[in-house]
């Protein structure tokens, strides 16, 4: 008798196709869900290795738009990141795959989600708290944190053996001596031969960027036009090509930045679970409009906004990166940042060159710059022997800091 139906997602690799087997294995009918958010990946091989182990049903989603324009684009707006130099790629990504995985078990009626996630990183808590935001009553099944399942698997040899015992085809390919993630905002690397964080990374691991030495020797120069925080429009200057939907734009960003060498970072971070990790990332797409919206943005909003605003970046960041997007604080926050947004509009110019965004130049309908206010040679609507009074005014804390100062110097 089955103990209920499970939707695991599910890449096709070789963890979770023997979790697949081993949850069956466990008396649970299994639904595998796959969700394309723009991997490298054979996704029909995937359907057709899934219903040959005997998943219930398989479900593959193109989830690439939405991921883009419900995910990314707050991120953008935001200028999202994490430990200011992390861009969030696999942070990002999470809860939109997993929002999609409770939308299927709430269809089909299932009572357990599971994933393959280990139990020492951040993606398993990513994952379950959107299920349980968005699914209260759904059961959870972490394998890898239990330990029936990883006292028998203690590394990829027992899953091969698994593999082989149980008909479970097992790629001939040798395996990358570190782990991947990779969707349409990034791909990173971790563990296996990085996990000493002063090896080098070795030249052939970077699969998106280009190594900036081997680059072109000629720019690209590109327009991106905003509204409302977000790209509408991106155009090649020289080419004259531009592209106007969310997904052909990032995508198109991933391919300059990418022939660039832009985006590289090779950092060591604070996981959320409590123990430091060394991780390398490269993000194309996303730090060219991470340079191009910090420009705009700093045309076209209030300084005070602003300032409130890269407060609430840095908070927006954290929430996401700790697996926090579908929480009331989160939801306050994006509405924030939102709110910041709305004269966020205009286009930038920009060169990208030898792994750097070089900014050229900006122009705005919501412009706060006035040229004859800041001009050197006309004076404006503005009197010079106000900032007297305004320099004098910002000097008494000063003079009575010094005063004090003098009062303990003389008291010693």
């Amino acid at each position: 008798m089955s103990k209920g139906t499970v939707v695991l997602a599910y890449s096709g690799g070789l963890d979770t196709s023997c979790i697949l087997v081993w949850l069956k294995e466990q008396g649970y009918d299994v639904i595998t869900y796959l969700a394309n958010i723009g991997q490298d990946e054979d996704f029909e091989a995937a359907r057709k290795k899934a219903e040959h182990l005997g998943a219930k049903k398989v479900f593959v989603e193109d989830l690439r738009s939405e991921f883009v324009e419900d995910f990314i684009w707050p991120a953008v707006q935001a200028n999202a990141v994490y430990e200011d130099r992390y861009l969030l790629g696999t942070a990002v990504a999470r809860p939109c795959i997993a929002r999609r995985q409770v939308e299927i078990a709430r269809r089909e009626g299932a009572q357990f989600v599971s994933h393959g996630a280990t139990g020492k990183g951040n993606d398993q808590i990513r994952f379950e708290l959107t299920c349980y935001a968005l699914y209260p009553e759904v059961q959870i099944i972490a394998p890898w944190r239990i330990p029936d399942f990883y006292n028998r698997f203690r590394g990829r040899t027992d899953l091969i053996e698994y593999a082989e015992k149980h008909g479970i085809p097992v790629p001939v390919t040798l395996q990358a001596p570190w782990s991947m993630d990779a969707n349409l905002m990034h791909i990173s690397y971790e563990s296996g031969i990085l996990e000493n964080p002063k090896s080098h990374a070795p030249a052939d691991l970077y699969l998106m960027t280009k190594n900036p030495e081997d680059s072109p020797n000629t720019p690209d120069v590109l327009e991106i036009e905003f509204t409302n925080g977000v790209p509408v429009k991106v155009t090649n200057v020289k080419e004259g090509k531009s592209k106007d939907s969310p997904l052909d734009i990032f995508s198109y960003l991933n391919e300059i930045g990418g022939k660039h060498g832009v985006g590289r970072i090779d950092i060591v971070e604070n996981r959320f679970i409590g123990m430091k990790s060394r991780g390398i990332y490269e993000t194309p797409g996303g730090t060219i409009l991470l340079n191009a919206h910090l420009d705009i943005e700093t045309f076209t909003m209030d300084k005070e906004v602003r300032r409130i605003k890269q407060g609430l970046s840095i908070k927006f960041a954290e929430l996401v990166y700790n697996g926090f997007w579908y929480s009331p604080e989160c939801d306050f926050v994006r509405h924030c940042i939102a709110k910041s947004q709305e004269n966020v509009e205009g286009k930038v110019q920009l060169s990208v060159f030898k792994g750097q965004v070089y900014i050229l130049g900006r122009e705005s309908p919501k412009s706060l710059y006035n040229k004859e206010l800041v001009s050197m040679d006309v004076q404006g609507d503005y009197d010079p022997c106000d900032a007297t009074g305004f320099i004098r005014i910002n000097a008494v804390r000063l003079r009575e800091h010094h005063r004090l100062q003098g009062f303990s110097s003389s008291k010693k």
